[in-house]
């Protein structure tokens, strides 16, 4: 099974709590504390492996959760950081954020790696918040959470050359002649279920990959028929060759099913249409595809080059394979972005404008207060000491937290909710 979408959750390790913890030896009088700060937690890096080309281990396995920190000790002993979890994806694979829709890495080349998810920082031990007022605190700080999001994998095929055209044109076939691919080929529609792939060598030195789609029809772009499916992966490609059936066999107008991919290529992506193309008129085998040939290039308005060519006897086939790695030496890469925009592109951010929380107000009077900054702030909090909790409040206190209850009408005795921990308001 050909797999080349697929979404996943990712979750990277959280860092090791910090540890309180105090010297104890013999003959050394106020040893002072000594609470080793925790590990850091694993990020989540994506690796590419060249001898993957699907997405098919994602399938069934679209959960990974990477270890964390190993937790501080006595003694000033620092916790171990967990190793990093890399996950294998193939080459020309897109990491997509799905809550924002932000490209995360674009991995094309074998061992690019790329972090998606950066794992949580050790929290501190006592002894880092020793000071000439507070020689020997009892404060630490548990693990920073690691970073937790839903990403999109889109597999877009590594390809120099991709093929297209109406189903039944003979794809599969040039592609089985010019490389050592085996597609599947009948006498039937969408025979070609997923893309195939071939190295081509030219027979002068030169080699390219060449990717066999499966066929277009009209309206694919919208979802009609299986090429709707497999359009992206001619996002990649340098060269179009746009195979076309010009003996007619099956009733169509050669020039009305080449008019009709181009334009479903172009409905798809308007920037396919700065790809160069070649037209490989197929089928020239058969009567009756000379005589259409003739008319095709007296009706063709663009400029590219027609190659008569029949897949089954390998007729003119070297020719246009020249043809086509010509094009290839002089078509440079086309960015699946605009590199320039993207560069030049300057976000201004007013941070001190946006608020670090929000305050809602439940039906029973509870009052709710979340935030990204809070709850992290919150998860890193030890709550089973008593110095912990008074740091967790000034914290509140500072952020202006309790100065937003009084003016959203909170009062002594008000029930106040973080996550899922209730107190209550003392003003």
């Amino acid at each position: 099974m050909f797999v080349d979408q697929v979404k996943i959750y990712i979750k990277a390790g959280d860092g090791g709590n910090g540890m309180v913890a105090f010297r104890r030896e013999k003959y050394v009088p106020k040893g002072g504390p000594a609470g080793g700060d925790g590990g850091n937690g694993a990020d989540v890096v994506f690796e590419v492996e060249e001898g993957l080309r699907t997405l098919m281990d994602f399938r069934y396995n679209r959960h990974f959760k990477a270890p964390m920190g190993e937790h501080g000790r006595s003694k000033n002993q620092h916790g171990k950081n967990a190793d990093d979890m890399v996950v294998k994806v193939p080459p020309g694979t897109i990491v997509t954020d799905v809550e924002t829709g932000d490209i995360i890495a674009d991995l094309t080349v074998h061992g690019q790696r790329a972090v998606i998810a950066k794992g949580g920082r050790g929290g501190r031990g006592n002894s880092r918040f020793a000071t000439p007022a507070n020689p020997a605190p009892q404060l630490s700080e548990n693990g920073e959470p690691g970073q937790e999001r839903e990403v999109q994998l889109e597999l877009k095929l590594l390809a120099d050359v991709g093929l297209v055209g109406f189903p039944s044109v003979g794809k599969s076939t040039l592609l089985s002649v010019v490389s050592a691919a085996k597609p599947k080929i009948a006498e039937y529609h969408f025979t070609t279920i997923a893309p195939n792939l071939g190295v081509v060598e030219t027979g002068d030195g030169r080699s390219f990959v060449m990717a066999d789609l499966p066929g277009l029809i009209e309206g694919a772009h919208e979802g009609v028929g299986l090429g709707h499916q497999f359009l992206r992966h001619i996002e990649r490609t340098r060269v179009i060759v746009h195979v076309v059936d010009m003996s007619g066999m099956e009733g169509r107008d050669p020039y009305e099913d080449y008019l009709k991919i181009n334009e479903e290529l172009k409905q798809y992506n308007l920037r396919l249409t700065e790809r160069p193309q070649v037209i490989a008129a197929n089928k020239m085998d058969i009567p009756q595809a000379e005589q259409n040939l003739k008319e095709f290039k007296e009706k063709l308005e663009e400029d590219y080059p027609v190659f008569p060519i029949s897949a089954a006897t390998r007729a003119g086939m070297q020719e246009m394979l020249f043809a086509v790695a010509d094009l290839i030496e002089k078509t440079p890469e086309f960015p699946l972005e605009d590199e320039e925009q993207k560069e030049t592109r300057v976000t201004y951010r007013l941070e001190s404008d946006k608020p670090q929380f929000d305050i809602t107000r439940e039906p029973d009077g509870t009052f709710v207060v979340s935030g990204a900054n809070l709850e992290r702030l919150f998860k890193m909090t030890d709550f089973s000491r008593e110095d912990n909790v008074r740091r967790f409040s000034r914290q509140l206190r500072g952020m202006g937290i309790d100065e937003a209850l009084r003016e959203r009408g909170a009062e002594d005795g008000d029930t106040v909710r973080i996550m899922d921990f209730e107190f209550e308001f003392i003003d």
